[in-house]
C-alpha cells in the first residue's frame, strides 16, 4: 500500500511516521509513506498557498489551485485516481470499521488542512471522503493525517507481528480492551489478579473477555449494544 499526505509540514509528519512500528514498515517494505509539501505548488515566489476569505472574515483560506497540482502530481492520468481524504472536523468520526475498509485499498492520498481550512472548489473537485478524528479542534491536518495513516498501516499484513496483535486491541471488535499488568506481581500494595498467575490458558481467556464486557458495558454503552453476546458471553456475564 501507498499514502500520500499532502501538507503544509512534510518534516514533522515524516519525523513521527519514521519512528516505532510505522518506520519499520517502510524499511520493510510493506508500505510506502510519501509526504508531499503543498508549497511547492503556490505558483509564486514567496509559496504563498493562502488568501483572505471572501465574505470577509477572520484568518485565511487555503488556496484551491495548489492542492489542486500537488494532488495531480502525484499520479499520471493513465493510472487509476488514488482515494483522497480530506482531514476535516466536519467529516465522519473515523471509525476502527472504516480503517479496516481504506487498509483493503492499494492507495490514499490524506490532505492535510490549515488556517479557517480549503477553498470548497478544491473539495468538491478532487476530495472522495472527508474524516474527522473526534469531536474537537486542532490546529491543523497533520496530527489526524497521522492518526489515519498509522491505524491503517497497523492493519496491512506483515506490519505487526501476529493478527491477534490489534485483534485484541480496544475497538477491533466492538469491545474495549482487557486490564494488562507485568512484573513485579505486587506493586504498592497492589497484587496481580491470581488467575493471570495461575498458568490457566482457559481461565485467563475468560477472565478478559469478561473484563473487555464489563468495561465496555461500563465506558462505552454505545458500543456494548452493538455486540453479539454467545452463550459463553452470557454464561461469563451471569458470574458478574
Amino acid at each position: 500500500m501507498r499514502i500520500d499526505i499532502m501538507t503544509l509540514f512534510p518534516e514533522m509528519c515524516k519525523t513521527v511516521l519514521g519512528e516505532s512500528i510505522i518506520g519499520r514498515a517502510q524499511k520493510a517494505e510493506k508500505v510506502e509513506l510519501n509526504c508531499v509539501d503543498i508549497r511547492d505548488f503556490s505558483g509564486n515566489k514567496h509559496n504563498k498557498v493562502d488568501d483572505m476569505p471572501y465574505g470577509g472574515g477572520m484568518g485565511m483560506v487555503m488556496a484551491a489551485a495548489p492542492i489542486y497540482d500537488c494532488y495531480k502530481s502525484l499520479y499520471n492520468e493513465d493510472e487509476p485516481k488514488p482515494h483522497l481524504i480530506y482531514l476535516s472536523p466536519k467529516g465522519k468520526t473515523l471509525t476502527q470499521q472504516r480503517v479496516v475498509e481504506l487498509s483493503k485499498l492499494d492507495r490514499i492520498v490524506l490532505l492535510c488542512g490549515h488556517y479557517e481550512g480549503v477553498d470548497q472548489r478544491v473539495i468538491d473537485e478532487i476530495v472522495d471522503e472527508e474524516i474527522s478524528v473526534g469531536d474537537y479542534v486542532v490546529t491543523g491536518g497533520e496530527l489526524p493525517a497521522l492518526i489515519v495513516a498509522d491505524a491503517v498501516c497497523r492493519m496491512l499484513p506483515g506490519v505487526l507481528s501476529d493478527d491477534l496483535c490489534f485483534e485484541d486491541e480496544s475497538h477491533f471488535s466492538n469491545v474495549l480492551e482487557y486490564p494488562q499488568y507485568t512484573r513485579p506481581a505486587e506493586w504498592m500494595g497492589k497484587a496481580v489478579p491470581d488467575v493471570l498467575l495461575s498458568g490457566n490458558h482457559a481461565e485467563i481467556a475468560k477472565w478478559r473477555r469478561k473484563q473487555q464486557l464489563i468495561i465496555t458495558r461500563e465506558r462505552r454503552p454505545d458500543m456494548y449494544e452493538k455486540i453479539e453476546l454467545s452463550k459463553q458471553d452470557k454464561k461469563i456475564l451471569e458470574k458478574d
